[in-house]
């Protein structure tokens, strides 16, 4: 499977930039039906509605994982990976307002496709419905969502790009998982400190794709790709 070597940077990613779902998907967190219930029931109510969030990410990246696919098979792997390591990259060096406009996307589209099945599961208290919550909740508009799905791109095939999604979503399991459990899990402090750390991430993940990319033989990071730009200039001759 091409892009193994860098699924752990989707593990990282979720987990450096779970502050910033703190602050979009943590209300819904804390809000989420089942509170009044203690121990086991609670906790296995809160690790479905994570479990719920993770699947969704895992068939988005999926379903981007088929264009992937496509362009790695016609050669262009090496071309993907560094164009998709190029993107995440511009994003990270962008001006921090301009960096967190881009990852606070609007949810106008989502409340109305999704709002009043999503109100009436949130008045439910079954571990059913909280599941929901979270296939639910993967949908919510999030730039940072899609900078792990650009991320997921570069991984070149399906099963790369939906487990690179698994592993994004796993990584921001702690601290939702946390805030949903215990009041006050996650100060702003915190929060903000974790944030500024998202950018840095992103530009950690961005060069890797770049390097990955250029095909360099470097076990690990750059190894060489098959079907890459090499391949496809000497299909040319």
């Amino acid at each position: 499977m091409p892009g193994t070597e860098l699924l752990w940077t989707g593990f990282m990613l979720g987990l450096l930039g779970s502050a910033h779902c703190a602050g979009m998907c943590g209300p819904i967190a804390i809000a989420l039906p089942g509170a009044q219930k203690r121990g086991i029931p609670l906790l296995t109510g809160r690790l479905l509605y994570n479990f719920g969030r993770v699947i969704t990410y895992m068939l988005m990246g999926a379903l981007l994982g088929f264009f992937g696919m496509g362009l790695s098979l016609a050669g262009y792997q090496q071309l993907l990976s560094v164009g998709t390591g190029v993107l995440i990259l511009t994003f990270a060096l962008l001006p921090r307002r301009f960096f967190n406009q881009l990852m606070h996307a609007s949810p106008a589209l989502f409340q109305k496709s999704f709002g009043k099945l999503f109100g009436r599961l949130m008045k439910s208290g079954s571990h059913v419905s909280l599941l929901g919550i979270g296939l639910l909740n993967g949908l919510l508009p999030c730039g940072f969502v899609y900078m792990g799905l650009i991320g997921a791109l570069g991984m070149g095939s399906v099963a790369g790009s939906s487990a690179y999604m698994g592993l994004f979503g796993l990584g921001t399991v702690p601290v939702m998982l946390g805030m949903s459990m215990v009041t006050g899990f996650f100060g702003p402090e915190t929060r903000l400190k974790m944030q500024r750390l998202l950018p840095y991430a992103a530009a950690i993940v961005g060069i890797l794709l770049i390097l990955r990319g250029l095909s360099l033989g470097i076990p690990f990071i750059s190894p060489v790709l098959d079907g890459g730009m090499h391949s496809a200039a000497e299909a040319c001759h």
